[in-house]
């Protein structure tokens, strides 16, 4: 699969390209989605959308040359040239420009592509500005540049995994099992997101993690090694109830170990918690009141829903006219149709 991808991506301008990967259901195996691949892996499902992401160092400059090879793939605003086209991704929204159902007959695929500088990708991984695509990599992707060829960029998602750990550990009680846990992590960029409301599988968040388990615990044992003295992992477990065989946690939740944590999350989250709680003063204040503070959870999910819904609404609204409203209305009419399905 891999091949199929480097083949549909080697058409676009690469040469400021420091970073690309590919996610969603065309990509990673979902539940109630058509099982990926021919039995050997080789191409998505029949009908579904390869998303695609380009991290970029200079958006005008691909701009300019994308505009140039594929005029088709833009709306109407790509008639303003490659300036107007930057300057709309970088300043509006999350910081993403995204072209829509965009139909390769020749490997046979419809591809979804944002572009995002990796500026504000950087600023998004590390301080959760927008929570946009930083929560999309909080969950399993296909890399097509490996990562750790860029190592402020490798350095920035490996701190990107670690916030979203601390917060999931944050949420959860003292033992749990590795679903519960990844389902944490992955509802993170959902539970604020308004299209849940309207516009997606309200069992999307499950639909990810359940066939994923092994892919989401690969992911996250380098964050869970750095959070060892927090966290227990017991490889051997059995599910509560079931008696079925699982990955169980065992974490501390004393005050001492949620006031470390919270002393390391992203500094929009610590923005937002600083406004939500029941206190006021600095953020060590804050720190040392929700550290023993039993709304705790209930605070600090509000707070991540508070940058997920601001996002989202900002970005959707962009998307619209990056798009064109012909193709709004197609991709929100698929989107409208999850929210129904069983």
């Amino acid at each position: 699969m891999l091949d199929l991808y480097r083949r549909t991506v080697a058409r676009f301008p690469l040469g400021s390209v420091s970073y690309m990967f590919a996610y969603g259901s065309g990509v990673k195996q979902q539940e109630g989605y058509e099982k990926l691949g021919n039995g050997n892996g080789q191409r998505p499902a029949p009908g579904s959308v390869v998303d695609l992401v380009f991290c970029v160092r200079d958006a005008q400059g691909f701009h300019a040359e994308n505009l140039h090879r594929h005029p088709a793939h833009y709306s109407a605003l790509g008639h303003l040239g490659p300036r107007f086209v930057a300057n709309y991704q970088e300043r509006l929204g999350a910081g993403v420009y995204c072209n829509t159902l965009i139909p390769l007959a020749d490997v046979g695929l419809t591809i979804k592509y944002g572009v995002v500088s990796q500026e504000q990708l950087l600023d998004d991984l590390l301080d959760w500005r927008h929570l946009y695509l930083a929560g999309r990599l909080h969950k399993p992707v296909t890399d097509l540049v490996n990562p750790s060829d860029n190592p402020s960029l490798k350095a920035a998602l490996d701190s990107n995994l670690l916030s979203a750990l601390q917060v999931a550990l944050l949420l959860l009680p003292e033992k749990f099992t590795a679903y519960s846990l990844f389902h944490t992590i992955a509802g993170l960029s959902y539970k604020g997101d308004f299209r849940m409301i309207f516009g997606e599988n309200k069992q999307k968040v499950h639909n990810i993690v359940n066939p994923q388990i092994k892919d989401f615990f690969a992911l996250y044992q380098p964050s869970l090694a750095q959070l060892s003295k927090f966290v227990a992992v017991n490889m051997n477990g059995q599910e509560p109830g079931s008696g079925k065989a699982t990955i169980l946690f065992e974490q501390d939740k004393s005050s001492t170990a949620a006031a470390q944590h919270l002393q390391k999350l992203p500094v929009e989250l610590r923005k937002r918690l600083k406004r939500n709680a029941a206190c006021r003063g600095d953020y060590a204040e804050v720190v040392d009141h929700l550290s023993v503070a039993s709304q705790l959870p209930e605070v600090l999910q509000a707070s991540v829903n508070d940058i997920v819904w601001r996002s989202s609404v900002t970005q959707s609204i962009k998307n619209i006219a990056s798009a064109g409203v012909l193709k709004s209305l197609v991709y929100s009419y698929r989107k409208a149709q999850k929210t129904f399905a069983v």
